[in-house]
């Protein structure tokens, strides 16, 4: 075990009986709510007690909305599910989708298609805005076993266009095609690192046509598969190529591509703003949802390790109708998340908040919680461990999805359901947070 590993394992071991009662706590909680996902009011409203309340400002009119991000002259472009491309100005949704979106997979009752938007950092310059999506794949030499032959196929897309600012996008390319073509579950995220760099993350698909996986675990072992961009962090240029400097250059066996593999699901991507880190967090199997530290050339042990349970799709009484195979949590070479949480949350979206609007909150991540309709704001101390976690919004019963910082200094998050909508969380005014 590397000492990188050990350190992170002690982490867990540190916050683990904490995240547990944490999570039992929260979803005695959930019972006791009477909002449902389909009746966020449309007010705002003021949550928490004492002086740590906030104001909460519903943006409505959205389908299944998967991310956000802001251009600099402070609207917000909203990304969805179901491949339209959407924008806020001064708080108001614009009811004209952006044109010139391409063509995007959408199947699964919308849970498959746009996956994120990311505006170039010299937006002002070039008026580029980047995205995420799943492609339809027509082609015809992929052989399909009969379980994947009813889904649709899609591949993992970066693509690029230029926005004019108002409602059309043009110039439109995908400048990197993944291999990882799926007919199930997959996902993609972005974002920029300080010296122009991309981060994509791809997502393990639960049932891939090249290597014939139909079943809930899907197609694992291609996490761990050098030749594959699925289960992995790839680092890229802004056009779509992958940087010399990128740690499996020059071995034929590995994807110039990947930067870091032994990925699930990699839902949420964040770079650090004092250290400059690469943080990821994912989607475990049955149990096993983790935050890590992303490193060049590290390998974060999937399926190999985990604090989760593999699903094997065998009926066992108690368990939902999966029968749990339970991984070794730690092997030599392979990484240790900073922290775990069992049971899940089913993590969306992340941000380390910065701003001067909640001076309390300086310093805490926040990350949205699917399965525990929250927000989940996590306090470290002094020695970057984390010491207290609080969830917030949990009166809204609403999966969050997306989780940003604006430039305003709030937090901005997306609920992931049909009617969908962007929160914004601001001071209560006059109050700030603690």
């Amino acid at each position: 075990m590397t000492h990188a590993s050990s350190l992170g394992r002690s982490r867990t071991l540190f916050v683990i009986l904490t995240l547990c009662l944490f999570i039992a706590i929260s979803n005695a909680q959930q019972g006791r709510r009477g909002i449902g996902p389909d009746t966020l009011p449309d007010e705002p409203r003021i949550l928490g007690f004492g002086d740590q309340q906030f104001r909460v400002v519903p943006i409505k009119g959205f389908f299944r909305p998967s991310a956000v991000d802001f251009l600099p002259n402070g609207d917000i472009l909203v990304a969805e599910r179901s491949g339209g491309l959407r924008i806020i100005r001064d708080g108001v949704l614009d009811p004209e989708p952006i044109r010139g979106m391409p063509e995007v997979l959408n199947s699964y009752g919308g849970r498959l298609g746009l996956w994120d938007v990311a505006v170039h950092p010299r937006f002002a310059e070039n008026r580029l805005v980047y995205f995420t999506y799943l492609k339809p794949d027509r082609s015809d030499d992929v052989p399909q076993d009969a379980a994947v032959s009813q889904a649709p196929a899609g591949t993992s897309v970066l693509a690029r266009a230029r926005f004019d600012g108002a409602n059309t996008l043009t110039d439109v390319e995908d400048i990197f095609v993944s291999d990882a073509r799926v007919s199930g579950f997959s996902v993609a995220r972005l974002i920029f690192a300080p010296d122009g760099r991309i981060f994509m993350s791809i997502g393990m698909p639960l049932r891939d046509r090249e290597h014939g996986g139909s079943n809930r675990i899907g197609t694992a072992e291609q996490s761990q598969e050098p030749g594959s961009h699925a289960g992995k962090i790839l680092r890229l240029n802004d056009d779509g190529t992958a940087p010399e400097d990128n740690p499996f250059i020059g071995d034929p066996a590995y994807r110039p591509e990947i930067y870091a593999l032994g990925f699930r699901d990699p839902l949420g991507l964040i770079i650090h703003p004092e250290t400059g880190e690469l943080w990821e967090v994912e989607h475990g199997p049955q149990g096993g949802d983790e935050l890590n530290i992303v490193r060049p050339g590290r390998n974060y042990g999937w399926p190999v390790v985990s604090y989760g349970r593999a699903y094997t799709g065998e009926a066992t009484a108690g368990t939902g109708g999966t029968g749990p195979e339970l991984p070794e949590p730690c092997a030599p070479g392979m990484e240790q998340p900073l922290l775990y949480w069992y049971p899940v949350i089913s993590p969306g979206g992340m941000a380390l908040y910065t701003g001067d609007r909640f001076p309390a909150w300086r310093g805490s991540l926040f990350v949205g919680g699917m399965a525990t309709t929250q927000l989940q704001r996590i306090v470290f101390n002094q020695r970057g461990l984390p010491v207290r976690h609080i969830p917030l919004l949990t009166e809204l019963n609403q999966r969050i999805r997306d989780v940003k910082q604006g430039p305003d200094g709030l937090l901005y998050v997306t609920t992931d359901h049909e009617a969908g909508a962007v929160l914004r969380i601001e001071p209560v005014e006059g109050e700030g947070a603690n």
